[in-house]
């Protein structure tokens, strides 16, 4: 589904120019407007996603006032110190502006959910509740009328164009940096020791991984990469290295065939017994036995 953002304002004295000029990306909404104001304009805006407002132009010798309550004195907003301003899902601003005449702005609005999908990790949700207000920065406002142009183009380019713009902006104005790499932890010496010991036990028969990880009282998944974190291979080629142990332990008896060999050690038949000897090994079973008997 689309991502519409969701928001609720009340506004007075503005009347748009020309229409909306909107693009619609990957979780990521962009507007930009043009808007006359009348001597005095002003209003309430909550949104009930993250979003980022950039005043990108103004005209007039008046002021424009952003307010955290509707009777407090605000703080100006201008386009050269103070023109962006990242607002998190859920807060309140309130707008006055007295005798300006025009204002250009960019909205970008976008789900944290789908953006942190895109990213391949959660967003934290300390860097989405953190609003930044009129603060000014050269990288930010150089994507930011990169965008803009890109809203107004009567003839877009591709859509990664500006869906990697703004997730760009995003990343910039969120901080957000790659998460480290979590390093595997590996298994407690008793949960290898009984997981091994089973593993002997059992290897000539299909083990499931469901059981070894109910040995060790772990999920599958943990498991999984837990064992390999402790041993530097998988549990299943764990098994098959026990298989070989065991067939290399018949073959130096002597008293078998190779076929009696393969069907003692779990082996559907001796081509299979061969083939993963030999990839364990490095030889043949049978140049194998040539090497190691006396």
């Amino acid at each position: 589904m689309t991502f519409q953002p969701r928001m609720q304002n009340r506004i007075e004295g503005f009347s748009v120019v020309g229409g909306m000029n909107r693009r619609n990306w990957n979780g990521i909404v962009a507007d930009v407007w043009d808007v006359e104001c009348a001597p005095y304009a002003g209003g309430y805006y909550v949104a009930n996603d993250p979003r980022l407002f950039i005043l990108l132009d103004m005209r007039g010798p008046g002021d424009s006032r952003v307010k955290l309550t509707p009777k407090s004195a605000g703080a100006v907003q201008d386009t050269v110190r103070r023109p962006i301003s990242y607002v998190p899902a859920g807060m309140e601003l309130w707008a006055d502006l007295v005798d300006v005449q025009f204002v250009r702005h960019l909205d970008i609005h976008f789900d944290a959910e789908i953006v942190g999908r895109r990213l391949m990790e959660d967003i934290d949700p300390s860097r989405l509740a953190d609003a930044r207000l009129l603060f000014h920065d050269e990288r930010v406002m150089a994507l930011a009328n990169l965008i803009a142009a890109e809203c107004v183009n009567p003839q877009p380019l591709h859509d990664l164009y500006g869906d990697g713009l703004a997730l760009a902006l995003i990343i910039d104005v969120l901080k957000l940096s790659r998460a480290p790499v979590r390093k595997r932890s590996k298994l407690a010496s008793w949960q290898l020791r009984r997981a091994q010991d089973f593993i002997e036990q059992n290897c000539l028969r299909n083990i499931r991984l469901e059981e070894l990880a109910s040995l060790t009282g772990l999920s599958q998944s943990h498991f999984s990469h837990a064992f390999k974190a402790s041993t530097g291979i998988a549990p299943h080629q764990w098994q098959t290295n026990a298989r070989v142990d065991r067939a290399k332990h018949l073959l130096l008896q002597g008293e078998f065939t190779l076929p009696v060999i393969a069907a003692e050690t779990g082996f559907s038949d001796q081509a299979h017994f061969t083939r993963v000897f030999r990839k364990v090994t490095g030889a043949t079973p049978a140049f194998w036995k040539k090497a190691n008997v006396a």
